[in-house]
């Protein structure tokens, strides 16, 4: 199991306030602003996300290098996979797959698939009887 994941893009605020949208239909929805200056030398600004008493996404500002990363948020199910596809497009996404069973990873997985204002591919999965 990941701890955290630090996702760099190239406007922070743009991409804090895409994925306050889009990932709020998952349940994440709490954050948390880290600024670099109380970690070590060099540690960079961050914007955290999470839920539960948890942050697991963490947005640095730096070169966004979209091939460096997928990332794949779970859905509690089907119709929260459709509103955070929603939102996302909403939000200025690029589709990258709407909606709908993914059967060539199986037939109890249903996903949604999109591009973050970086190019960045992000999937938002639902898996019943896995999650």
């Amino acid at each position: 199991m990941l701890d955290h994941i630090f996702l760099t893009v190239s406007n922070v605020g743009r991409s804090t306030a895409f994925y306050e949208r889009v990932l709020s239909p998952l349940g994440i929805t709490e954050r948390f602003d880290y600024d670099g200056k109380n970690g070590p030398p060099g540690h960079p600004d961050l914007k955290g996300f999470g839920s539960k008493g948890r942050l697991y996404l963490w947005l640095r500002e730096g070169v966004a290098d979209n091939r460096a990363a997928h990332i794949g948020f779970v859905a509690g199910n089907r119709k929260e996979v459709d509103a955070a596809y929603h939102a996302a497009m909403a939000a200025g996404a690029a589709d990258n797959g709407a909606p709908g069973v993914r059967l060539y990873y199986g037939p109890h997985y249903y996903a949604a698939n999109i591009f973050d204002p970086d190019g960045y591919s992000i999937e938002f999965v639902y898996k019943s009887g896995q999650h």
